[in-house]
């Protein structure tokens, strides 16, 4: 087996063998040859070349989401560096272990003007849980920082930035280990075990009006007991989202639909004494300017490491698992008897039919396209939905409970989101489909640019040729700036991308054509992009149809 020369590297390797950080993402360049050696030539990893470092960030951050380990991103000296940043800033708010290791120019080298050169120490400064900033050297310093940073990474799921400093000659090889760093796991406590507070209990007990509000979450996170609890208790509503991947038919999984038509007296009836929250981001704006305004009296955010004050009403940050919390809770509380949940379902019930009468007429348009996906998507699949447009409209309806759902909602950007899909379906055992609007699909198009994509990997790319997102925000007025700075008007489509990375494609444009391309596309036994194309004009007319017909 190859070794790279230089003695740094060579101790940089160990400790991720060691770790057992096990994937790792290289995007070809000079500087980080001595790493690109030893991690290649080394069977305990499993390496992938990626050109694009952007696409790079976001295909080892899709990976990390499912493994929920660390995966590594290696890249030579300079702007390649900053290319990172995107996927950094989503693992650091979506809190998905990720490292990223920079190879650099010794520090005499820096800002003398030597080519592809940087400041690029703390560089993710803002945006990491640890910065690595080795000297060139192996020492017991630069083997203990490296060692931090990994265990950082995986016990505080997070990003953190090793950057390794190399001088020429770089391809240099030896066939032994010239060191054997000392392995060193880093002393600190993760989190603190559930506190066995009768003031929880008591405050659970004495509250009629409870909303648990859950966001982006995993696959089954909490007991189907402490679902059935909760959910079948009076004083209890439970609200979901799309990305929650947690059901139950007394859930309010479509909390736009519920609660935009509602009036200052509903409101009034829905506002909680108790909020509970867990879980990432929440994707409804609605909610959160709801929570805001009709505070509770108390919040409490379970979450073992951050608790954000999104609703400006945070009482408690609970740091302990959700379903450890939850279990100990339910043994103690008593069901204090309430018509919170009662009046919840009401509302639900007229939001169906009002819902379903809509969906009887309405015109093709965005909304009658995503609400057909969701009929035809079949069960045990992942699915991964990209920002803006696609994950608003899958609030509106009802996916199946064996969907696993994911998106990239810790920025909630629509940079990275083909490249995470494509990383999360090289490691996941199900068959992935990404659901995408035109713009996200076409800025983060390099992502197609890859070796590794499975071949039961799907794309539907629900194309209304701009953002048209913007159309339903308020204040927006049409005319020229409008159409050419925010909604970014185009005549794009994807089929000559199709063709030249190797997908199928299948196209539709009205009604029939959407229900026979789906019926296509999934039968399809290969890799393959359906595009659905969309009116323009017509799309936030309809939406804002169906909020007023509710």
């Amino acid at each position: 087996m190859l070794y790279p020369k230089i003695p740094l590297a060579q101790s940089l390797i160990e400790i991720f063998r060691q770790k057992k950080i096990q994937h790792i993402i290289i995007s070809p360049g000079s500087r980080n040859a001595p790493l690109t050696i030893g991690f290649a030539s080394n069977p305990d990893f499993k390496c992938y070349s990626i050109a694009d470092e952007r696409v790079a960030g976001f295909f080892a951050l899709g990976m990390a989401q499912q493994i929920q380990k660390p995966v590594a991103v290696v890249c030579t000296s300079g702007s390649a560096l900053l290319n990172y940043y995107p996927a950094v800033a989503e693992a650091f708010y979506s809190q998905i272990p990720f490292v990223v290791v920079s190879a650099d120019r010794p520090i005499s080298k820096i800002d003398i003007g030597d080519g592809q050169t940087i400041r690029q120490q703390n560089v993710f400064e803002n945006h990491s849980l640890y910065n690595a900033n080795l000297t060139e050297d192996q020492s017991e310093e630069n083997d203990k920082k490296i060692c931090d940073a990994l265990d950082i990474s995986i016990l505080k799921k997070g990003p953190v930035h090793i950057n390794v400093p190399f001088e020429e000659p770089l391809y240099e090889t030896v066939s032994e280990l010239s060191v054997k760093p000392e392995i060193k796991n880093t002393d600190f406590t993760d989190y603190s075990g559930f506190i066995d507070n009768s003031e929880f209990v008591n405050h659970w007990n004495s509250s009629k009006k409870k909303l648990i509000l859950i966001g982006t979450n995993y696959p089954h996170e909490i007991d189907s007991e402490i679902i059935e609890k909760i959910a079948n208790d009076s004083s209890v509503v439970v609200m979901t989202e799309t990305t929650s991947n947690l059901h139950h038919k007394k859930f309010v999984d479509k909390i736009d639909v519920l609660i935009t038509p509602f009036s200052e007296e509903d409101f009034k009836e829905l506002q909680p004494d108790l909020l509970i929250t867990f879980g990432g981001m929440i994707v409804s704006k609605r909610i959160k300017a709801f929570l805001r305004k009709y505070q509770p009296q108390q919040h409490w955010h379970i979450d073992r490491l951050r608790a954000y004050d999104t609703f400006g009403c945070l009482t408690h940050h609970i740091k302990e698992n959700p379903n450890d919390f939850f279990r100990n809770l339910v043994r103690k509380v008593t069901e204090n008897q309430s018509n919170y949940n009662n009046f919840i379902q009401q509302t639900k019930e007229i939001r169906k039919q009002k819902s379903l009468t809509f969906s009887q007429n309405v015109p093709y348009s965005d909304f009658m396209v995503f609400e057909k996906i969701v009929k035809f998507l079949p069960d045990n699949i992942q699915l991964q939905i990209s920002n803006s447009s696609a994950i608003r409209y899958l609030q509106l309806f009802d996916l199946k409970p064996s969907i696993e759902v994911f998106c990239n909602r810790g920025t909630s950007g629509i940079d990275g989101s083909t490249s995470t899909a494509i990383g999360a379906s090289v490691i996941s055992e199900k068959p992935v489909v990404l659901i995408t609007g035109d713009i996200g699909f076409f800025y983060d198009s390099n992502a197609l640019w890859n070796n590794y994509i499975p071949e039961n990997f799907k794309i539907i790319l629900v194309n209304n040729s701009g953002g048209g997102i913007f159309r339903i925000l308020p204040g927006h007025q049409k005319n020229e700036v409008f159409s050419t700075f925010f909604e970014t008007q185009h005549n794009l489509n994807a089929q000559y991308l199709a063709k030249m990375f190797g997908f199928n494609y299948f196209q539709a444009q009205n009604e029939l054509e959407t229900e026979i391309g789906l019926e296509r596309f999934l039968e399809c036994d290969s890799k393959c992009i359906l595009e659905i194309k969309t009116p323009t004009d017509v799309n936030d007319k309809v939406l804002k149809e169906f909020f007023k017909s509710l």
